[in-house]
């Protein structure tokens, strides 16, 4: 899946909030196995090639790691612990899942939606690029789009789906991060 392009401006975009005076922070990337180095190497060109990270100079800069998924493959993931320790905790409510559960009552039929990706639909606050930043042996990058493992990430992706999903939340829609689902008490009321 190729897009080259970054999603749409939307009401949301990212911003990390720092500590007033936190100096930047750079980290040497960790050691990798060889195997580690060409996944790297496929997964820094796969993320060059959608437009979602470009070639950084900034000060800040992260290690990267792999996260073994259940089919076996490897996911990129930056170690983001020393950003997320200086970053200002966005208070953002999620929903009280005993409260999400409520609004099912009656309800027999059920759509589910995953958003695959759904985090790479918001793009980064022009200024807060330079902090979103990794090291790896092929080169330095930063993140034009929201990646997983920042802090105010969840928050800020529910305050995006609750801005887009407004007007039928409470009525047949529960959105749970990038978990949404459509309820009804009958097909014809679904469809």
């Amino acid at each position: 899946m190729t897009y080259r392009v970054l999603p749409p401006n939307r009401e949301v975009d990212f911003t990390i909030e720092t500590i007033p005076g936190v100096a930047p922070i750079s980290i040497a990337p960790y050691r990798m196995a060889p195997v580690e180095w060409q996944e790297l190497k496929k997964q820094v060109e796969e993320l060059l090639g959608k437009g979602f990270i470009r070639p950084s100079t900034s000060p800040w800069g992260e290690p990267v790691l792999f996260a073994k998924k259940k089919d076996g493959s490897m996911r990129l993931c930056v170690d983001f612990r020393q950003l997320n320790r200086v970053t200002m905790k966005i208070k953002y409510p999620l929903p009280r899942i005993d409260n999400l559960l409520d609004q099912l009552k009656g309800a027999t039929i059920f759509s589910k939606i995953d958003l695959r990706s759904g985090y790479w639909q918001l793009r980064i606050a022009e200024k807060d690029i330079p902090k979103i930043t990794f090291r790896t042996r092929y080169g330095h990058y930063e993140f034009l789009v929201m990646p997983f493992g920042l802090t105010n990430a969840p928050a800020a992706f529910m305050a995006l789906m609750n801005c887009t999903f407004h007007e039928y939340l409470d009525q047949f829609v529960i959105v749970f991060i990038d978990d949404i689902l459509v309820y009804s008490r009958s097909m014809e009321e679904h469809e």
